[in-house]
């Protein structure tokens, strides 16, 4: 996989360590772009040190059900991503962006010193591998829940470029911005292939609209 300027093939390519950014409700997925506001001072200082360093940082949400606090539990699967582009506001943030590369399991949280959090990590290389899985999704029915739930919220969507896009493009893209609540997000992450992702989204969407737009939060509850 090619992100930004950078190439990552094989085990080598990723680090060992990564610092991590605890996010509730964010979702990064290979491929896929986050934006972030940054400003608190750990993490202002964990981006000083990415762009000092391989500009990787992990993107992770607290564990499910952790209460909010200054150093919550963490997911146990989160992703990689590379800062791709920066931009400082002249008020003490970093408007950013985050490609992301391959999801990873914390193996565990080592203390390197630093005011943020740095986990040992063990990737899941299969997201570096060949697009070789994209035949398996389901693109009508995906296609099918999306136009449902953009008819019922009376949105639009360009359908050019919607159809233009490969189903990972299109699987990645929709789970991030999807509605959905934190245990929605960590179900799509976690997911073990494209097609599982894609038959969660639908069927997350579909129980979604059923409901006629309730608590997203609940629906995995």
């Amino acid at each position: 996989m090619q992100v930004g300027n950078a190439r990552y093939v094989k085990r080598e390519d990723l680090p060992e360590t990564v610092p991590v950014f605890p996010l509730a409700g964010a979702l990064l997925l290979p491929g896929g772009q986050l934006p972030l506001n940054v400003f608190e001072p750990r993490y202002l200082a964990m981006f000083d040190a990415a762009l000092a360093g391989n500009r990787l940082i992990g993107v992770l949400q607290p564990a499910l059900g952790e209460p909010e606090g200054f150093k919550p539990a963490l997911s146990p699967v989160g992703c990689i991503g590379r800062i791709t582009s920066f931009a400082e506001t002249g008020d003490g943030r970093y408007i950013t962006s985050i490609s992301g590369i391959c999801r990873f399991r914390v193996m565990e949280e080592v203390g390197e010193g630093h005011p943020f959090r740095t986990v040992r990590l063990m990737p899941f290389m299969s997201d570096l591998s060949a697009d070789d899985d994209e035949g398996q999704v389901n693109r009508q029915e995906l296609l099918r829940v999306f136009r449902a739930y953009l008819d019922a919220n009376k949105l639009e969507a360009d359908w050019a470029s919607v159809e233009l896009a490969g189903n990972r493009t299109l699987v990645n893209s929709l789970s991030m911005m999807s509605p959905f609540g934190p245990a929605e997000k960590q179900a799509l992450l976690e997911a073990p292939d494209l097609k599982t992702r894609a038959d969660t989204l639908i069927a997350i969407t579909e129980i979604f609209l059923a409901r006629g737009f309730g608590d997203s939060d609940s629906i995995l509850q």
